[in-house]
C-alpha cells in the first residue's frame, strides 16, 4: 500500500513523501533536514526525487539528500535543477519502480516557464501552479499560459487529490470571498478552514471538486466572478481576461 506523508518545511511549505514498504520518493524537497528525519525514523530508503520547478524552496534540499541516497532526480529539462538525472518536458509517463507507481508528467507553465506537474493514482502534485483556493504568481509565464495550465489540471477527475506545495488556503479563500461573496460552498469552506488553522491543522490536500466549486481561478466563467473582474477593469468577459484581472488583483490583495 502506498502512503503519502506531509512534511512541513520553512514557514508554509509542504514536501510530499511517497512511501511503499521501505522505499520512498519525495516531491519538492526544499529543505533536506525534515525529510532526512522522516526517512531515518521510519527506516526508509529514498529512491526518487521529483521536482516541479527551479525555485530554491522546492529543490534546495536535493544536494544534501543525494549525499545520503543515490536517488534518481526527475525535473524540468528547461530549468536548472540540482542533480537532475531524468530531464522532463511534459507528456512523459514515468515509472517509480520501487514504489510501483506510474505518473503522467504535465507541462504547466505560468509560475515558471518549465513548471511540471505529476499525476497518477488519483493524486496531483502541482507545486506552485494550482493552490488550495488559489494559484501561483506569474513570475515567468503569461496569464494565457497559466490559465491554460489550470484548465488542463482541472480536467482530471473531480475526486483527484490536490497536493500543492504551500499552506496558503485561508488567505486564498479570503480573496476568493472578495471575488465571489455569493458562493455558499466558498463561505462554508472558509469557515471550516478557519477552524482547522486555528487548531493547527493542515488544509492540504484538497480535491479538484472542492477547487472547482470555490477557487476563483477555476471559475472564470461564473457570472459573479466575471462581474467582479469587470469592476476591477477586465477588458472583456473572456475567461483568460477574467483570470488575468483576478491574478493581478490577488497580487495586491
Amino acid at each position: 500500500m502506498l502512503d503519502i506523508i506531509r512534511i512541513s518545511a520553512f514557514k508554509d511549505n509542504y514536501i510530499w513523501l511517497l512511501r511503499k514498504g521501505a522505499s520512498a520518493a519525495v516531491v519538492d524537497p526544499g529543505d533536506a533536514n525534515p525529510v532526512l528525519e522522516v526517512l531515518q525514523r521510519e527506516g526508509l530508503t529514498l529512491t526518487s526525487i521529483l521536482i516541479t520547478h527551479h525555485h530554491a524552496d522546492h529543490q534546495g534540499g536535493v544536494e544534501t539528500l543525494l549525499a545520503h541516497y543515490p536517488a534518481a532526480v526527475f525535473g524540468p529539462a528547461s530549468e536548472f535543477i540540482t542533480g537532475l538525472t531524468q530531464p522532463l518536458s511534459g507528456g512523459e509517463t514515468i515509472q517509480l519502480m520501487a514504489l510501483g507507481v506510474e505518473l503522467n508528467v504535465l507541462a504547466v507553465p505560468g509560475h515558471t516557464l518549465g513548471h511540471l506537474a505529476y499525476y497518477g493514482f488519483d493524486a496531483l502534485f502541482c507545486g506552485d501552479t494550482l493552490f488550495s483556493g488559489g494559484c501561483g504568481r506569474l513570475f515567468e509565464g503569461s496569464p494565457a499560459q497559466m490559465f491554460d495550465s489550470l484548465t488542463r489540471l482541472s480536467a482530471f477527475p473531480e475526486h483527484t487529490a490536490v497536493y500543492c506545495a504551500h499552506e496558503y488556503t485561508e488567505a486564498n479563500l479570503r480573496f476568493a470571498q472578495a471575488v465571489e461573496p455569493g458562493n455558499r460552498v466558498l463561505r462554508e469552506r472558509l469557515h471550516e478552514v478557519g477552524l482547522a488553522r486555528g487548531a493547527g491543522q493542515a488544509t492540504v490536500p484538497s480535491t479538484l471538486a472542492l477547487e472547482k466549486a470555490s477557487n476563483p481561478f477555476l471559475r472564470c466563467s461564473e457570472p459573479e466572478v466575471i462581474a467582479s473582474a469587470k469592476r476591477r477593469g477586465s477588458p472583456s468577459e473572456a475567461p483568460v481576461d477574467v483570470f488575468a484581472t483576478l491574478r493581478e488583483w490577488k497580487n495586491g490583495f
